[in-house]
């Protein structure tokens, strides 16, 4: 049976580390490098701006630009999706007296709650289980979240620079000093057009690597400073729709089952959400684990499936889908983790070092806890006479201190439980819930996501036909991402174009962009895999199963208003 790891993409992490190129007078010089403008990245600029408003001293001495945020994206905002029911309590230690949770741009707590194990035609209810309990919670878009968090920012004094795509990790003398920025205006072919502009050198005294979700700089860091956790990383992919409806949804709805198989053989684990939007719109998303083995399985398909159930077509009826958007998760948890969050100049938070809850659905929280307690350790690495890394290191004694230790080691073999299959994976995560982690199952081990063998079946076959109306194909649901990347940059996905059928095909499936096609037989077996890079919306699916997403141009990618 093939392996997408048996395939590796012509990639090095050394291509995207270098000494800074520029001349010392033309490097872009800050106090603190925020890299991603989404909860983690904001929530630590803001933070900053917090305490050098306190000590005006160290601000001046961090020159004209002393917190700056990178976003690749058009603007903060452009590239963040999630469900998303956010635990408030990390907005309110970040905002303290200063917002009540009233005035953030949310659509108010969450109002009830249910939940249900579908099968083809029914729906059961069952009590909601303790992580999937969400009373207190808060609903937002997390788009218009970034958005209003990005202003929050800028108040704070932070120069956010949208466009603008770090490619590579800048070291000199085995510390960070910064980033370089990704080239703009290159062809097809990588040559320079009329409106070429070249990357710069941006360097910082402390720089802080908030990507998010398969954040490219991260992984490069990772491997450089030998950081990666115990366990390897493994992934989910969340494809979502928001709609338009004729009646309003009164409370969040989670289900379990169909349409995914509940065989061990399979390694089918995940889930939907259905969220209320305020009273015209709801959010609809399916969830699935990336180590599952069924080539012909798409995460984008098995959602139209999930549509024509009859109790969500119910929901639905009389709607339009106004988004679409897709986005991995880091399901590794507690054994996931870096070994260390820091590096020399460097700090690591949020999504992009795995800090995501995946049996309560949570994440944003973490990332803006990570962001502020990241801010007040680079805070400490500027203090006249204190010892960078002494200081940085503090980041990770906090972060082991605060409620995002205590929650990912509770529930730290949650995911891999399932590898066992549904049921048997249900009993034990229920034993380690009603415990709060205390039933000690010793640590199961885990494997990349690319390394499950692969299997062949017909499921594409019952996926329903895209009808435009309550179902969609892949490239609708591209432009309804609102994608915005030239057809003609250059390829910034790296895979290997040679492979077996089974490989090509599960890229082809997996992508619900409709990047990859399965494309000339070569005679030995193997086949030419076709990319079409400027459909991609950046979700990071190939990364996970054999793959590597690398930086587009600087404003790629898509511009999600509402997810």
């Amino acid at each position: 049976m093939s392996r997408p790891s048996n395939f590796p993409p012509p990639f090095s992490t050394r291509d995207y580390v270098a000494e800074p190129t520029d001349p010392a007078d033309e490097r872009i010089e800050v106090g603190v490098l925020i890299v991603g403008a989404g909860p983690a990245g904001l929530a630590c600029a803001i933070r900053l701006g917090q305490l050098l408003e306190k000590h005006p001293d160290v601000a001046e001495r961090l020159g004209d630009v002393p917190v700056a945020v990178l976003e690749k994206g058009k603007q903060p905002g452009s590239h963040l999706l999630s469900g998303a029911v956010v635990d408030p309590r990390a907005l309110r230690r970040l905002f303290g007296d200063r917002l009540r949770m009233e005035e953030l741009p949310s659509f108010g707590p969450v109002p009830g709650e249910s939940v249900y194990v579908l099968t083809r035609r029914a729906a059961l209810p069952i009590p909601p289980p303790p992580p999937m309990r969400n009373h207190g919670n808060w609903i937002f878009s997390l788009s218009q979240l970034g958005r209003f968090l990005a202003e929050r920012a800028e108040e704070a004094g932070a120069m956010i620079l949208p466009e603008t795509a770090a490619q590579k990790l800048l070291v000199s003398h085995g510390r960070v000093v910064g980033v370089r920025s990704g080239d703009k205006g290159r062809g097809r072919e990588g040559g320079e057009l009329a409106n070429f502009e070249a990357g710069s050198d941006l360097v910082a005294k402390v720089t802080v690597l908030a990507e998010g979700t398969q954040g490219h700089l991260t992984g490069v860091a990772l491997d450089r400073f030998t950081l990666r956790g115990e366990d390897p990383q493994v992934w989910e992919l969340g494809v979502k729709e928001v709609w338009k409806v004729a009646k309003p949804l009164d409370r969040v709805i989670h289900t379990m089952g169909w349409p995914l198989r509940t065989g061990k053989r399979y390694r089918e684990f995940g889930g939907s959400f259905i969220y209320p939007l305020g009273k015209e719109m709801v959010t609809i998303g399916l969830v699935v684990g990336l180590d599952y083995r069924d080539a012909s399985l798409s995460v984008h398909d098995l959602l139209q499936e999930l549509k024509t159930h009859p109790k969500i077509r119910r929901i639905l009826a009389g709607g339009e889908r106004v988004e679409w958007g897709a986005k991995t998760i880091p399901s590794g948890g507690f054994h996931s983790l870096p070994r260390q969050l820091h590096a020399p100049g460097l700090l690591l938070c949020g999504d992009g070092a795995g800090m995501v809850n995946i049996p309560r659905l949570k994440g944003v929280h973490y990332a803006i806890e990570s962001g502020r307690l990241a801010a007040e350790a680079a805070f400490r690495a500027l203090q006249r006479g204190e010892t960078p890394a002494s200081a940085l290191s503090s980041y990770d004694d906090a972060v082991r201190d605060s409620f995002i230790w205590r929650d990912l080691y509770e529930v730290r073999n949650m995911r891999q439980v399932f590898g066992h299959g549904f049921f048997v994976g249900g009993a034990l995560a229920s034993a380690m819930t009603v415990s709060k982690g205390r039933v000690e199952l010793g640590k199961m081990p885990a494997e990349p996501d690319a390394d499950q063998p692969l299997l062949a079946t017909d499921r594409d076959a019952g996926y329903p036909a895209p009808d435009g109306q309550l179902t969609f194909d892949k490239l609708s649901s591209v432009f309804a991402s609102g994608n915005k990347t030239r057809d003609d940059q250059p390829n910034h996905i790296r895979i290997e174009r040679r492979v077996p059928r089974e490989v090509a095909q599960l890229w082809a499936h997996m992508c619900p962009a409709q990047v990859y096609e399965v494309g000339a037989e070569e005679g030995d077996g193997t086949v030419l895999v076709d990319v079409a890079p400027s459909n991609c919306v950046q979700c990071g699916a190939i990364t996970a199963k054999g793959g590597r997403l690398t930086p587009p141009e600087a404003g790629s990618g898509p511009e999600y208003t509402v997810t």
